[in-house]
């Protein structure tokens, strides 16, 4: 099948040829490093692995269990960050639209643990108080608070709801091998654990158990999620030219336009559905780049949609932004324009068309207005919506990502800056450990 293409033309020119020469040359040194795994953060790229090598028994147990929550009314995942948004992204663009409106067999899959609102945690169990459901908890620690009280609750109110014994069949722990308070209540209580990888980090996990297992639960393939993750691995790691391996395409072509000043990249797509793969990317380059006073700032909108709300600013607003494009050839579904005899609203020249069709000219239309108004356009092309392009597109976005950090000159399997929030949020909570910090951090608020 044909690999996803990474298309330079509405960019190249704004980045220099000889800027440009520079880049393709650092994207493959830095793509040597990754590969030979001898650059910073070494001991968390077992993600690069993990689509061909994931063990045949374990990816059993996983469509195995997913079966058996299949068979509930609702599963409420539950996770932050990459333990989350790699799954809800894969999900959400794979579903139906309507899923949640449409009788289809398959259980409502809810999100918790993503956040500390009260109003949303308390909503969520007026839903699933009806329901019969599930729990699919991920955490290496057990520890993190967003997750950890969202588990407490939850925990507390299944058992009450169906019983220790039931509840204990409808809770699976995707947790660390060894150690952890998840790990451990998984053991004492008797919850089935899968394990996340000690060398892949949380924004890498969506091709692990951490992923997969949720994905499954959806009725999503992740057999075919695998074999296109497997596909495009094959062509990174093995394609040293710029023109035929995409993540040393697009890495370079994004370094390049960051050293000629562009800091701002915006992920556009043209698919509702791709909303929330764009909230994943956003994690994965912010997270793994933002680092020393480096990095591209991630953000995303959804054409044509923001057209009318961003489009102005993006068309002429301050000139420190690219935009990565992601465009799906094809529909799934085909709707057509109908010819109306009054031509009140003066559309009678789109009749015949498809819904798509439009789409896509509205697509070439805005990467020409806004290439005139001086923001690049990277663009990636997709042929469809499906498993195994999804695959592709992560692993791809992976591997990229990384090469793209080595670029920087920083680690990108790192996030030491996501530590601060916690330490000053444990401190005003008054967390045992944090007497000294408590006091100092009251005072500034006075």
């Amino acid at each position: 099948m044909k690999p996803i293409q990474v298309q330079i033309e509405q960019a190249s020119t704004f980045a220099g040829p000889d800027n440009l020469s520079v880049q393709f040359r650092k994207a493959q040194e830095c793509m040597a490093i990754l590969k030979n795994k001898t650059g910073k953060g070494n001991d968390f790229l077992g993600w690069m692995d993990f689509p061909g090598e994931i063990a045949q028994g374990e990816l059993n147990e996983i469509i195995r269990t997913a079966a058996l929550f299949r068979k509930l009314q609702a599963v409420v995942v539950i996770g932050i960050g990459g333990s989350y948004l790699g799954a809800k992204a894969v999900i959400d663009a794979l579903s139906h639209s309507f899923s949640h409106l449409k009788n289809n067999n398959q259980p409502l899959i809810f999100y918790a643990g993503q956040n500390i609102s009260e109003d949303y945690l308390a909503e969520l169990m007026e839903i699933i108080e009806s329901l019969e459901y599930g729990i699919v908890v991920i955490s290496k620690s057990g520890t993190t608070t967003e997750p950890a009280v969202a588990f407490r609750i939850l925990r507390n109110h299944l058992i009450k709801k169906a019983g220790v014994l039931e509840a204990i069949k409808r809770i699976v722990a995707i947790t660390d091998r060894q150690k952890g308070a998840l790990k451990k209540m998984a053991g004492e209580e008797g919850y089935q654990a899968f394990i996340i990888p000690d060398d892949v980090g949380g924004r890498f996990s969506v091709l692990t158990p951490v992923g997969l297992l949720p994905i499954a639960i959806a009725g999503i393939s992740v057999e075919e999620i695998l074999k296109g993750a497997s596909d495009m691995a094959q062509i990174c790691l093995n394609e040293n030219s710029p023109e035929k391996n995409p993540a040393i395409r697009y890495a370079a072509v994004r370094n390049a336009l960051y050293e000629s000043g562009k800091k701002i990249e915006i992920l556009v797509n043209y698919h509702p559905k791709l909303v929330n793969f764009a909230e994943w990317w956003k994690q994965l380059y912010g997270e793994s780049e933002g680092k020393q006073g480096k990095g591209i700032f991630p953000t995303s909108v959804l054409f044509t949609t923001d057209l009318h709300s961003m489009g102005q600013y993006i068309q002429d607003g301050e000139r420190s932004l690219f935009e990565t494009v992601l465009s799906v050839t094809s529909s799934a579904k085909n709707l057509f324009i109908p010819s109306d005899i009054d031509n009140y609203d003066e559309l009678n020249y789109l009749s015949g068309k498809s819904i798509g069709e439009v789409n896509k000219m509205a697509e070439l239309g805005t990467m020409i207005a806004h290439t005139d108004g001086n923001v690049p356009n990277i663009r990636i092309e997709v042929p469809e919506l499906s498993p195994y392009y999804i695959g592709q597109l992560i692993y791809f976005f992976e591997i990229a990502c990384g090469i793209s950090g080595y670029m920087l000159g920083v680690n990108p399997f790192d996030q030491p800056g996501v530590e601060d929030y916690k330490n000053n949020m444990f401190s005003l909570l008054e967390k045992p450990g944090f007497e000294e910090k408590t006091a100092e951090i009251r005072k500034r608020l006075k």
